[in-house]
């Protein structure tokens, strides 16, 4: 598995996984809408974007927003996307791609690395106690990069 930043290099294959995602959270199918979303994301440099791939075949995404935390006067990644693609879950890419996130949080000096989800998602609430996220509040985890 190799992971790696995405650039407009990675545009098409992508935006075909962030439609997949948006999908998952039962969004109606607009790839055109996702390229361009994507593209303005990487363009503008407004958002980080991390993309697993198997074998040359794309796995998965994490994307990333910068944000800050105001009693720790310090940066943050707040995780606001993660998919893994269903032909290759239960294969670790979604730990992997997590895991990259926090060496990218370290290497960027970000105090924490943020994210959210909902209470019906079991699944990712496993993982990310699993990995050292702790719960704050009923939705909210957050990982401290200083551990």
């Amino acid at each position: 598995m190799l992971i790696h930043r995405a650039t407009l290099d990675d545009l098409s294959p992508l935006a075909h996984l962030f439609d997949l995602y948006r999908i998952f959270y039962e969004q109606k199918s607009d790839l055109a809408a996702a390229e361009t979303f994507v593209h303005e994301r990487l363009s503008l440099n407004e958002s980080v974007i991390l993309v697993a791939k198997i074998d040359g075949e794309y796995a998965g995404f994490t994307q990333l927003y910068p944000s800050f935390t105001s009693v720790g006067m310090k940066r943050i990644w707040v995780l606001n996307d993660l998919y893994v693609h269903k032909d290759f879950r239960k294969k670790g890419v979604g730990e992997a791609l997590i895991r990259h996130t926090f060496d990218y949080a370290q290497k960027t000096g970000r105090a924490k690395v943020m994210l959210e989800t909902g209470n019906d998602n079991v699944q990712a609430q496993a993982l990310y106690e699993k990995i050292g996220f702790e719960r704050s509040g009923s939705l909210i985890y957050g990982y401290s990069i200083d551990k």
